[in-house]
C-alpha cells in the first residue's frame, strides 16, 4: 500500500508498506477522508516527538472497515466508522486506572504517526476495535465526521479540563480548529462569557458563531491586561490553553482569578521547560491550578459527540475552510496545515 510518510526530522515522502495484519481484536479501514493537523507539522517539522523514519502520518480518519479480526463483534467489513486519533489499549492497567489515553505509557495511547504508521494511506490498522470505532450514521457528512476524530474531542476537553461550570467567564487562547471547539465546548458546559484570543479573520467569524463574546487580539497588548480591563480587573474563571508556545502560561496565569483552572491541550512541541508568573501564581499558593492532557479516545466518546451533532447541538463543520479531493492531494493538505494562510482554519482530504 502507498502512504504519505514523515521520511526524518525535516523531511516528508510517498512511501510503500505492506498492508498491515490483523489480529483477533483488530480491524483494517480504507480511509474516505482525512485532515492534516497542526501536530502532524509538529511531529515533522519539529521533531517534537523524536525522529522517526518513514513513518505514515496523520491521526484523523474516517472511513470503511475493510477487514476485522475473528473476535471483533461490532463491526463487519462495508461499515462506515470513524476513528478517534486516540486508541487505548483498553484493557491495560492505565486503562483501568482512567487514563486510557497513557495506555502502556505516557501519550501511548496515541499510536497513529507516533508509535505505529498513521492514516495518510490506502489502508490503516486499527487495535481493539471493538472499543476503538464508532459507527458513523448516514446523517453526518464526511467533513463533519473527520473533525470528530480529533478537534473537537480535543476541544472540548480543554473545556473538561478546564472544569468550566455555569456562569463562569472563560478564556481561549488560540483559535485554531482546536480552539474553536474549545468556545463551543465551554458554551455548552455553561459558560457566561467567553472571551478568545486571536487575529485570524476567518477564526475570528467562526469563534464569533460559536459564542466568544469579546475577540482579544495579541498584536494590540498584553494578553492578561486585555483581560483584566474588560473584566474591571477581576481576571476569569477559567482558562483553555489552545495555542500558542511555552510562555502561553503566562497571560493565562495573569489573567486567571485565584482558584481558578487552566485546561491546556495545546501540544508543546518546541523547547525544554514553561514558565509560569510566579507573583501572579501567588507565589505557588494562589489555588490557580493547571490541568494538562491528551484526549480521551475511544467509542463510547464517539458516540456521545456524534449524539451532540446530530441533535443540532453542533456543527462542527464550520471549521472546514479547505477541500481537497483525491489521495495524492495529502501533501498539498499538510502543506497547506504548515504555511497556514490567513483564510485557512482546517483543511480535508476526500479519498473515494
Amino acid at each position: 500500500m502507498k502512504g504519505f510518510a514523515m521520511k526524518k526530522i525535516g523531511e516528508t515522502g510517498w512511501v510503500e508498506k505492506p498492508i498491515p495484519k490483523l489480529g483477533p481484536l483488530d480491524a483494517l479501514v480504507r480511509p474516505t477522508a482525512v485532515s492534516p493537523c497542526t501536530s502532524d507539522v509538529h511531529t515533522v517539522w519539529a521533531g517534537a516527538i523524536g525522529d522517526r523514519h518513514d513513518m505514515i502520518l496523520g491521526h484523523e480518519a474516517v472511513g470503511i472497515v475493510e477487514d476485522v479480526g475473528e473476535l471483533v463483534h461490532d463491526f463487519k467489513p462495508g461499515d462506515r466508522v470513524v476513528v478517534p486519533a486516540i486508541t487505548p489499549d483498553w484493557g491495560s492497567l492505565e486503562a483501568q486506572g482512567g487514563f486510557a489515553m497513557h495506555s502502556g505509557g505516557m501519550l501511548a495511547g496515541w499510536k497513529f504517526s507516533n508509535f505505529k504508521d498513521g492514516v495518510f494511506t490506502e489502508f490503516f490498522h486499527v487495535n481493539d476495535a471493538d472499543a476503538n470505532m464508532a459507527h458513523l450514521p448516514d446523517s453526518i457528512d464526511d467533513a463533519s465526521a473527520v473533525m470528530l476524530c480529533d478537534m473537537m474531542p480535543t476541544g472540548f476537553h480543554g473545556a473538561e479540563l478546564a472544569d468550566v461550570e455555569f456562569g463562569d467567564s472563560v478564556l481561549v487562547i488560540g483559535i485554531g480548529p482546536v480552539g474553536l471547539m474549545a468556545i463551543a465546548g465551554a458554551g455548552l458546559k455553561g459558560a457566561s462569557r467567553i472571551f478568545a484570543v486571536g487575529s485570524r479573520p476567518k477564526c475570528i467569524e467562526i469563534a464569533k458563531e460559536y459564542g466568544a463574546e469579546q475577540i482579544i487580539n495579541y498584536k494590540n497588548g498584553e494578553i492578561s491586561e486585555q483581560v483584566l480591563r474588560l473584566t474591571e480587573g477581576k481576571g476569569v474563571d477559567r482558562v483553555i490553553v489552545a495555542g500558542g508556545n511555552n510562555d502561553t502560561f503566562i497571560p493565562a496565569v495573569k489573567a486567571l482569578k485565584p482558584g481558578g483552572v487552566i485546561g491546556n491541550v495545546n501540544y508543546l512541541g518546541e523547547g525544554e521547560f514553561v514558565r509560569i508568573p510566579r507573583t501572579e501564581w501567588g507565589c505557588g499558593m494562589a489555588h490557580k491550578q493547571i490541568h494538562s492532557g491528551l484526549m480521551p479516545g475511544g467509542r463510547l466518546r464517539m458516540e456521545k459527540l456524534m449524539s451532540l451533532i446530530e441533535a443540532g447541538r453542533i456543527d462542527p463543520s464550520k471549521i472546514v475552510t479547505h477541500r481537497f479531493c483525491g489521495f495524492e492531494k495529502i501533501e498539498d493538505a499538510l502543506m497547506l496545515m504548515k504555511n497556514k494562510p490567513a483564510d485557512l482554519i482546517k483543511p480535508v482530504v476526500f479519498i473515494k
